[in-house]
């Protein structure tokens, strides 16, 4: 059976948006492309701050907020977007960011994070400690319940977030209340089944996945790089995590997802038959897409909420 047989009929629109991408050849031509104009909901209020990143370089970061916010103390998500660790920009998920504020009633901070091959690893995930780190010591000028931070993203996001789990594990704070790795990018060694199934142009496969890896790596290793790699998943935040079945990174989500479970770690997991990677964000209207946002964002709302 071909690729194409086996996606979502409401999703197969979806593949023909996907700009063809070749990794590294590619890397320039796909950045420069002009941004996507998203119209912002009338129920967000989006801002932009500067905080110090790693190292102290300036780090834009988007802020989303319910407009019915009204000056009340709120929890936090950290959001971390996604591009392979060497593309993307927090602009680019705009409405993701804008409904998870909206719905899960939370202030959204988004980090432009450094990229490779420029800045390969640790510079982003440094990037997304500091933004952490920042949020929580300056929780109540934010009108942040400081006992109420989460972090997420998808993809490359996703990889960053499981990183960052156990990075603040590690160094002993911030505390997390929830993270949320969607489809997350986490092992650098395609080996799972998966990695040489989803071998289909028109969406993130093996070879703009080695190439991603080797960009951003830059020579590093270790649980912190690659989270599938870590041999301690015992003290992390509950999770949520979901992939598509037709997902390159479906075998290694699913095997980490089994070993959170494993080490004690509350889970959540959701597989998505006929589904790509992204498929949520790239159509955002077909119904499973709506299944699965509505899903991850009433997780984490009960997270929010103690349920």
């Amino acid at each position: 059976m071909d690729f194409m047989s086996r996606v979502h009929p409401e999703l197969r629109e979806g593949l023909g948006m996907l700009p063809a991408l070749k990794l590294p050849d590619d890397l320039d031509k796909v950045r420069n492309f002009p941004p996507l104009a998203f119209p912002h909901s009338p129920e967000a209020k989006f801002s932009t701050i500067t905080i110090a990143g790693a190292g102290g370089q300036p780090m834009l970061v988007n802020v989303y907020e319910p407009a019915s916010r009204d000056g009340r103390v709120l929890p936090a998500l950290l959001w971390l977007h996604g591009g392979g660790y060497v593309l993307g920009h927090p602009d680019y998920e705009t409405p993701a960011c804008e409904e998870l504020a909206v719905l899960a009633d939370c202030v959204v901070y988004a980090p432009d994070y450094r990229l490779a091959p420029e800045h390969p690893y640790p510079a982003g995930l440094e990037d997304a400690y500091a933004a952490l780190a920042w949020l929580a010591g300056d929780a109540e000028a934010q009108r942040i319940d400081a006992s109420r931070i989460a972090i997420g993203g998808g993809s490359a996001g996703g990889g960053l977030c499981a990183a960052l789990a156990l990075l603040a594990r590690d160094r002993g704070g911030p505390s997390l209340c929830y993270q949320m790795p969607l489809y997350p990018m986490i092992d650098d060694r395609h080996e799972a089944p998966s990695s040489y199934e989803i071998t289909e142009p028109a969406v993130w496969n093996r070879a703009n996945n080695i190439a991603a890896w080797q960009m951003y790596l830059g020579g590093g290793d270790g649980p912190y790089a690659a989270p599938a790699r870590a041999e301690r998943l015992e003290g992390l935040p509950p999770a949520y995590i979901c992939i598509g079945q037709l997902d390159l990174f479906r075998d290694e989500t699913i095997s980490y997802a089994a070993r959170l479970a494993q080490a004690g770690v509350e889970v959540e997991l959701h597989l998505y038959p006929g589904c790509y990677h992204a498929f949520e964000n790239f159509v955002r209207d077909a119904s499973v897409s709506k299944r699965a946002r509505e899903s991850y964002i009433g997780a984490l709302a009960r997270a929010f909420a103690g349920e």
